[in-house]
């Protein structure tokens, strides 16, 4: 899961950004969901058929100007 907090009014820059990036693999998640939320957050889930400690790419860092924080990220496994 990969969270951004763009720069106040840049929620839909930030969402443009994200929707564009590809991840730096050859291989493809099993499904990608793009998410927004209030206060300009975006959220990117992936679902990947691997282990939970796999080595699994992940989006960059947005530029600076575009987002107030740097980007959160977390993994989950299904339960």
């Amino acid at each position: 899961m990969w969270e951004a907090r763009a720069v106040a009014g840049r929620g839909d820059d930030l969402l443009a950004w994200a929707k564009a990036q590809p991840l730096p693999t050859e291989r493809e998640p099993l499904r990608r969901e793009t998410l927004r939320a209030p206060q300009d957050r975006v959220l990117v889930i992936t679902w990947w058929d691997a282990a939970y400690d796999a080595d699994l790419p992940e989006l960059p860092e947005p530029d600076g100007d575009l987002v107030t924080r740097a980007v959160h990220r977390w993994r989950f496994e299904t339960a």
